[in-house]
């Protein structure tokens, strides 16, 4: 486990930690080129070695070639519209790296049954309804308000980011299902309350009814749908 965290560790500091924003801006803009490509896998280098303690040398020389190789491909392959999910790649890449060198020095096993429990399904099952499925659902019931809120919107100033609603509903559903989970009903009566404060000044200045009508049934839909996942999951869990 220690020797898994150090080589996590290293690979946070050299991707996150140690690189400048200037230092990936060349990158894309030169690929193998440039200069700070190289800088890059000398911090890897450095910090693993010192982590590591100037021991596994031939794990070392692996991971630094191989963090070379799926570097060098995924600024060949970037561009404006896959950037994100390269990055996503490019990370599960090096990490499934790190597992197979972790698990060549020093093997471990991993128990698929351990994993796949009921209690681990159940809870999978109830992020994926929370999160995805209440989301449609919520489509689904305020459909008839859709278009006309729509029509209103685009009548005023300014505008609001591309798919920032559905993203800010499964944050605060999930937010709501893991107070739940903890006990913190506080919590979720403070997350309303920031909410609140947070669409008050455009809910005022735009002084439309209709949109204010909409945001409040959302919000309540919302959070009713989490707090009864919730609360059905905590029974469930208890059956198990």
């Amino acid at each position: 486990m220690i020797l898994a965290l150090k080589l996590m560790l290293a690979h946070f500091i050299g991707d996150f930690v140690l690189q400048p924003a200037h230092w990936v801006d060349d990158k894309l803009q030169h690929k193998w080129k440039s200069k700070y490509l190289y800088w890059h896998i000398g911090v890897h280098l450095i910090t693993l070695l010192v982590l590591l303690q100037f021991q596994h040398l031939g794990a070392v020389a692996i991971i630094i070639v191989t963090h070379y190789l799926i570097d060098i491909g995924k600024l060949a392959l970037t561009n404006e519209k896959n950037f994100r999910w390269l990055f996503a790649a490019d990370q599960i890449l090096h990490l499934v790296v790190l597992g197979i060198v972790a698990h060549w020095i020093s093997p471990f096993e991993v128990d698929v049954h351990s994993i796949i429990t009921e209690q681990h399904l159940l809870l999978a099952t109830f992020l994926v309804f929370v999160t995805f499925v209440c989301g449609i659902l919520m489509r689904m019931l305020l459909a008839p308000y859709i278009d006309e809120i729509a029509r209103d919107d685009e009548s005023e100033e300014g505008g609001s980011l591309k798919n920032a609603g559905k993203y800010i509903g499964m944050l605060e559903r999930l937010f709501v299902f893991g107070f739940i989970l903890l006990q913190q009903w506080a919590a979720i009566g403070l997350l309303i309350a920031a909410k609140s404060v947070f669409r008050f000044g455009d809910l005022n200045k735009g002084k439309n009814r209709k949109l204010t009508e909409y945001v409040l049934i959302g919000t309540l839909l919302s959070f009713g749908l989490a707090i009864l996942s919730g609360l059905a999951y905590s029974h469930l869990k208890e059956l198990l």
